[in-house]
């Protein structure tokens, strides 16, 4: 497995620098590797996308879910299935949901019995929720 930061994952979403998003083609299209990607890599995608590149959050959410169910893309640190389910939920929510979908999913992919938060909006997710 060769894991993969911010810079290669944008890259290769946007498509340029056209040098730099060839070489993270290559190793992303390349079936036969095993990519990792944390879940800080997916959420600071999702900030350059926003705010750099000005892509809507719909799509910034459809790209993060079709890089995940790639065949050869494997979740560091947690279970693909709760990151995917998350971020199909984040979809339909307003505001800022991707990072708080990726909080959920790492509670749930670790088996948590519940995710202890001051942040009311973390149970629209419908994971338990806690308050310390």
């Amino acid at each position: 497995m060769i894991a993969i930061d911010t810079s290669v994952l944008v890259r290769y979403l946007v498509g340029a620098p056209a040098e730099e998003s060839a070489a993270a083609a290559r190793l992303i299209d390349n079936a036969a590797e095993v990519i990792g990607i944390s879940p800080v890599v997916l959420v600071e995608t999702a900030h350059v996308l926003r705010t750099q590149y000005g892509v809507a959050r719909e799509r910034v959410l459809d790209e993060l879910i079709g890089m995940i169910q790639r065949e050869n893309v494997q979740i560091l640190g947690s279970r693909t299935e709760p990151v995917l389910e998350m971020l199909v939920q984040a979809r339909s929510m307003r505001g800022r949901p991707i990072p708080d979908a990726l909080i959920v999913a790492a509670a749930m992919g670790a088996d948590a019995a519940a995710l202890a938060t001051f942040d009311r909006g973390q149970a629209r997710y419908g994971f338990p929720v806690t308050r310390p």
